[in-house]
């Protein structure tokens, strides 16, 4: 069951986005970087915001992300989440690729499980149109 309901809206893929979407339906979180200076950045863009070169390259995420930040939704921003309150949303950084930021959810915490910092890792769930989507669960610790 996913975390959230496939009946939200999904953005359609765009010329800049196309590429990051193929690497997740290939369950395999790669971020968009600098072909020149090597800078990761996301969402991808048709042109670095550091050293404005147009050169395009992919890069694994590490294995493991860190909570930058999180929030728990508790009102309904859309009808087809009524009935799954609260959930979160969380920003995840990568070490090694400062400013990099993305957007998902942890989907095995309560609302108190959640700390920033907490390391986590991805998994893939089905989202809408049958595109997998990156999520997370917290990592375990020894």
């Amino acid at each position: 069951m996913p975390y959230l309901p496939t009946s939200l809206p999904f953005p359609s893929p765009s010329l800049d986005t196309s590429e990051f979407w193929q690497h997740c339906a290939e369950r395999c979180l790669k971020f968009q970087a600098c072909g020149e200076c090597g800078i990761p950045r996301h969402p991808p863009t048709p042109m670095c915001p550091h050293c404005r070169s147009q050169l395009i390259s992919w890069m694994d995420a590490p294995s493991f992300g860190r909570i930058f930040s999180y929030t728990v939704v508790f009102s309904a921003s859309h009808d087809a989440v009524i009935n799954d309150l609260p959930y979160n949303v969380v920003l995840v950084e990568f070490d090694g690729m400062d400013d990099l930021r993305l957007v998902s959810n942890v989907v095995d915490a309560k609302p108190d499980e959640l700390a920033i910092g907490r390391e986590v890792v991805v998994v893939w769930e089905m989202g809408p149109n049958g595109q997998l989507l990156p999520r997370f669960k917290l990592r375990k610790t020894k």
